[in-house]
């Protein structure tokens, strides 16, 4: 079994983005899955063209896209992706789409194929703060999540979705005591996914209603 996960590069004037950093430290087998990795461009014009070249060379199994999200404090595994672009600050590429579809004429929404609970339920018990996210937000990390949903129509993917992550402390220091999680507990947290997706094709029935 392969899998694709892939980061984004730094933006927002941040130096770094821990996402990359924790993506480029993921090992080459987890398990029985063989992991290939990518680094996607924070932009709305160029990130969906660098996925597909990555799921057209690695063909995976699993796709989890990977980004952050500053002020969250836990692991946020992301029900849904939806069809805009509303952006609070600029891309990478000078860019600030508002109220524009990812997709004209695409779908309002498509939601995850990864086991989300089952993976949160993991990640809770190897003592990981996680959660089931009802929203990605409408940057560049949902567009990305909602183009992979467009591009497995393709490219037939059986698991598929987008995890948020806090700031790493270094990141936290800078910004005056933001929340954060240490590099390595999201690089296990991201393994647990992939472990988790890869066993089971079904995903557990227990509740994780939440607002965000």
């Amino acid at each position: 079994m392969k899998a694709l996960v892939t980061g984004f590069d730094a933006f927002g004037g941040e130096a770094v983005n821990p996402s990359s950093l924790a993506v480029g430290r993921l090992r080459k087998r987890v398990g029985g899955i063989v992991v290939h990795t990518a680094e996607l461009p924070t932009s709305y014009a160029h990130s969906a063209n660098v996925l597909r070249a990555a799921i057209e060379k690695a063909r995976p199994d699993i796709v989890l896209c990977v980004g952050q999200a500053g002020g969250r404090t836990e692991l946020c595994l992301e029900r849904v992706a939806i069809n805009v672009q509303d952006a609070r600050i600029r891309d990478n590429d000078g860019k600030q789409p508002i109220d524009r579809p990812v997709v004209k004429d695409g779908p309002a929404a498509h939601f995850a194929t990864l086991p989300i609970k089952a993976c949160v339920a993991e990640m809770r018990k190897a003592g990981l703060p996680a959660a089931v996210s009802n929203t990605a937000g409408t940057f560049v990390c949902n567009h990305i999540f909602y183009a992979l949903m467009e591009i497995a129509a393709g490219h037939p993917i059986p698991m598929r979705g987008f995890l948020h992550i806090p700031y790493v402390p270094e990141q936290a220091a800078r910004l005056g005591g933001a929340p954060s999680m240490a590099l390595d507990d999201i690089v296990r947290g991201i393994e647990i996914i992939l472990e988790v997706s890869a066993s089971r094709i079904d995903d557990i029935h227990t509740a994780e209603g939440r607002i965000a």
